[in-house]
């Protein structure tokens, strides 16, 4: 067997790049998307030992949704992708290619085995440039097809080796043959047939066996007339080694699988749910359908699903004729084959071997599979392919007169197929480009509708997107996905009835709910979410609540392992203030998926909710174990500890914000929280520090800006807060307590009565029954020396509030100031307010300290809220994100809506009750020793 050349090295190289390196330049498109960005076991995070238990796109084998496709080293090498690159897309189209060329010279080598050194490479050129590897190649995906192929064809290659000189067994390659087909296996699983390819080499090539002589060497063994040859012996043993490794393979595969087939549904395969003979006519017409594809690449399409062939319904369907051709033709190059001594025979048979076990798995013949054509299945078949063109090409050329003209031919060929790969790839560019590169092949293919439809959704482009959904209705009426995608674009453009129609719509094609009937193997997973999309849908009305949790209990009657609906019912049983089925729904789900951070977050919620806040906390936790930098855990397991008013929770509340601002850096909220808690610890410079950082984000803070004016108040910088309280009340000139607090520094620190009477009428004016505006604008009062409107004020404000006591208090004082002046002579009411005997300065000190005790006890809430909507909304709501589905359906898991659960109530620390305690107790004693000195007077 001749050696690859250096130069032939680099003229495959040198093709293959030419041919692809456009490809670097696509995104992840179609599968990749699912395989790639959406698959969590690439993630380092992620154990090694997942890629093992999961399927190519990333779900448990176990579960009846998964694809059953079990290609752990494929996506070990996905995931050194991500190790290297994370999502950068070329990197991944880069080692596609690097691959594909090492296949070229793996096939050279495999060539030279039946072609002699020019005919050879001619193959593996023809099949470096073959318009049909592009899915292979640029779809990232296809890697399974190219890892796969490189272990077939060293497997081969390693089995060619297991016979010496003198035709003994070499048993070391035959060992590593099978490791090789394990591994290919591996990356997918049509690998295993290079085994059927081994032992059709060792009997018709090694041996040198036609059919005549098998025959007739079984008739003497069976007559007795003589025995198995020695070398008959010795290629039983290789074979029975290798159909025993084979079927171990098997065994391990069907246990992997757990002797389940997947679920694939009658549009992704229609011909597979049809009756006889449709089913039959329709998948051996499929062959010659594929065939032509290697024959004549120019119209490819990404997706072949649907309605892109008929169904082939009777015998008289014309198409049969092709079928009837292309068996023909099988059959005559089989006789050939195995019939004829010639040594072109033994190439025209690992030909046919080439192309046809690789196929057998995806043909239909044997048991369904989820498509009808795939382009990327071809891929080694078409090894065979291009053998059987060489070596017709050898015989073609080998006649004087046509020589030239067939080298022309096939320089032409390659320059053609060369072409047509490069310029097929950038129908890869984008899901756009690719779809609609298949709608000029095929506008019969509802599925690419919708894609095209979802590829202009993720460009928020909805308006257009409507129109390829509706299209895929008109296409495909019964398709329950297209009417999905129909309601949930509508939702987008804030149609909510003509989206609950088509959500009708979609729900009244899936099967009727049977009590007791299982509905797994009928119904495709995603479908499912109708029942979910239509729930989240009208449960916006709050009078169709129990409407909505009927649609999740169906869901879950008829998939009861559906994670989705168990998640989407937790939210709105907590909504319904359900906690304790809420809390049940979530530990459904985490049994399912006890490793979706998500969900632990989602319990801790409802825990809060059933103020269970250690057991919130615990939840919080196993999320953070989970996802270190899960966002909202991170946020609200602070916010919890930070509210527990223990001080060995700060440090840890404190560094889980900061991971949280690492995260979130734009995110206002965060730094606010740790301006908070700076507070709680009396660390004022950092509080300042972080309270500004939040107003720079978000103009307008409220709860910032409040809270740093009263940091400033009660740091003793009463005027450095009053521009920060002008800046919060020309945003929210509604806000009381800024008001108060303004006031109040106006008054006791500017002695700006006049300002501090403007503040407190426009609270009453706003609120004539705010007890503490109406009290302090009756201390004004008594500051301008005006005691009978004091006394109104203060009897007033009693009647309002007549359980408080600092006001009886308060008019007690004003009342016995009044009889002493009155008993002086002494006018009641002064325009002047100047100074006083020392009592009265006493007197209006008392009622200030109330005043300012009062205002430094309104510390606002702390929290994610700054919209500043209603002294209400000044409680705190957790930070969340807002749960939705896409596409079809998507099966994935939110966080809670912060706007139907987690909401947090203001809460003070020991410390700061404790300080209010102190202030209120110190102005009691002065207002007692006031009145002592009033006595006396």
């Amino acid at each position: 067997m001749a050696v690859v050349s250096w130069k032939e090295m680099l003229l495959l190289t040198g093709l293959v790049v030419g041919c692809y390196w456009n490809s670097l330049s696509c995104s992840f498109v179609f599968d990749d998307v699912s395989a790639i960005l959406d698959n969590k076991d690439l993630r380092p995070s992620t154990p090694l030992r997942n890629l093992f238990l999961n399927d190519f796109w990333g779900t448990p084998m176990a579960e009846e949704r998964s694809h059953k496709s079990y290609r752990p080293l494929t996506v070990l090498t996905f995931r050194l992708n991500y190790l290297f690159s994370e999502l950068s897309a070329a990197s991944y189209h880069l080692l596609n290619i690097v691959l594909h060329g090492v296949v070229c010279m793996l096939f050279l080598r495999v060539c030279r085995l039946f072609l002699d050194k020019t005919f050879s490479l001619l193959a593996a050129l023809l099949f470096a440039v073959h318009p049909i590897h592009t899915e292979a190649v640029t779809g990232v995906v296809g890697r399974a097809e190219l890892l796969s192929s490189i272990f077939l064809l060293a497997a081969f290659l390693a089995y060619t080796k297991s016979t010496s000189t003198d035709h003994s067994i070499v048993w070391p390659p035959i060992a590593l043959t099978v490791v090789l087909v394990a591994a290919a296996t591996l990356c997918k699983e049509q690998g295993i047939t290079v085994v059927g390819i081994c032992c059709v080499y060792e009997v018709f090539v090694a041996q040198g066996f036609t059919l005549p002589m098998m025959l007739d060497t079984v008739r003497q063994v069976l007559q007795g007339k003589d025995g198995f040859p020695y070398a008959v012996l010795q290629t039983l043993l290789k074979l029975i080694v290798l159909v025993i490794s084979t079927l171990l393979l098997v065994i391990v595969r069907v246990q992997v699988i757990q002797s389940q087939l997947p679920v694939f549904t009658r549009f992704d395969n229609p011909a597979a749910v049809s009756p006889t003979p449709s089913r039959q006519l329709t998948f051996n017409y499929l062959l010659p359908v594929n065939a032509w594809l290697l024959l004549n690449p120019s119209e490819l399409c990404c997706d072949w699903t649907m309605g892109t062939i008929p169904l082939v319904e009777s015998l008289l369907d014309v198409r049969n004729l092709a079928t009837v051709a292309f068996y023909t033709f099988l059959c005559l190059l089989a006789h050939y084959s195995v019939f004829s001594k010639h040594s072109s025979a033994k190439t025209v048979i690992m030909a046919l071997s080439l192309i046809v076990l690789p196929f057998i798995p995806a043909s239909n013949l044997f048991f369904p599979v989820g498509f009808v054509v795939a382009e990327r299945v071809l891929y080694v078949p078409s090894m065979g392919f291009c053998v059987l063109v060489a070596h017709g090409f050898k015989i073609v050329s080998h006649k004087e007169q046509l020589r030239k003209i067939s080298w022309l031919m096939i320089g032409v060929l390659l320059t053609t197929h060369a072409v047509k790969t490069f310029n097929r790839n950038w129908d890869w560019e984008s899901e756009y480009t690719l779809f609609t590169s298949a709608l000029k092949v095929n506008k019969n293919n509802a599925k690419l509708w919708n894609n095209v439809g979802h590829a202009l959704e993720n460009q928020n482009n909805y308006a257009m997107a409507l129109r390829y959904f509706l299209q895929a209705t008109r296409v495909q009426p019964d398709d329950i996905g297209a009417h999905m995608n129909v309601g949930r674009t509508y939702k987008n453009l804030n149609k909510s009835r003509e989206a609950e129609e088509a959500y009708l719509v979609a729900k009244s094609l899936m099967p009727q709910v049977i009590p007791g009937k299982k509905y797994a193997t009928r119904v495709a997973p995603n479908h499912l979410n109708v029942y979910i999309n239509l729930a989240n849908l009208i449960r916006a009305n709050d009078s169709r609540l129990e409407e909505a949790d009927q649609l999740y209990r169906q869901a879950i009657s008829m998939r009861p392992d559906f994670k989705q609906a168990y998640i989407s019912r937790g939210e709105l049983l907590l909504k319904m203030n359900k906690l304790t089925e809420a809390r049940d729904a979530y530990l459904r789900a985490l049994e399912l998926d006890s490793s979706n951070a998500d969900l632990w977050y989602n319990l801790a919620i409802v825990n809060i909710e059933m103020k269970d806040p250690s057991e919130a906390l615990k939840n919080f936790n196993r999320a953070l174990e989970l996802n270190p930098r899960h966002k909202l855990a991170l946020f609200n397991s602070a916010l919890l500890m930070q509210e527990s008013g223990e001080p060995k929770f700060w440090p840890e509340a404190n560094r889980r914000f900061l991971i949280y601002v690492e995260e979130e850096p734009d995110d206002a909220n965060g730094y606010f929280n740790l301006g908070m808690l700076a507070m709680d610890a009396n660390e004022n410079a950092a509080a300042e520090h972080w309270m500004r950082k939040a107003i720079g984000l978000q103009a307008g803070f409220r709860s910032a800006l409040f809270n740093l004016a009263l940091l400033y108040s009660q740091s003793k910088r009463e005027l450095d807060a009053l521009p920060v309280l002008d800046e919060l009340l020309r945003h929210h000139p509604e806000h009381v307590k800024g008001l108060i607090l303004k006031g109040d520094i106006l008054m006791n620190h500017k002695k700006d009565t006049r300002g501090a009477k403007t503040c407190f009428e426009r609270i009453l004016r706003m609120d004539p029954t705010n007890v503490q505006g109406k009290h302090n604008l009756c201390v004004v009062y008594f500051e301008e020396r005006d005691l009978p409107r004091a006394e109104r004020c203060l009897e007033e404000t009693l009647a309002l509030a007549p359980n408080e006591e600092y006001v009886r208090r308060h008019l007690s004082i004003v009342r016995s100031k009044m009889a002493a002046m009155s008993a002086a002579g002494e006018p009641l009411s002064s325009e002047g307010g100047g100074g006083g005997v020392a009592a009265k300065e006493e007197k209006v000190q008392a009622m200030e300290e109330t005043t300012e005790e009062v205002a430094a006890s309104e510390e606002e809430g702390r929290g994610a809220n700054a919209d500043g909507k209603g002294a209400e909304d000044e409680k705190n709501v957790r930070k969340s994100s807002t749960e939705g589905f896409g596409g079809g359906g998507a099966d994935q898991t939110e966080p809670l809506d912060s706007t139907k659960a987690g909401k947090r109530t203001k809460g003070k620390s020991t410390k700061e009750i404790k300080d209010i305690e102190e202030k209120r107790v110190a102005a009691l004693k002065r207002l007692e020793e006031i009145e002592r000195i009033l006595s006396g007077d």
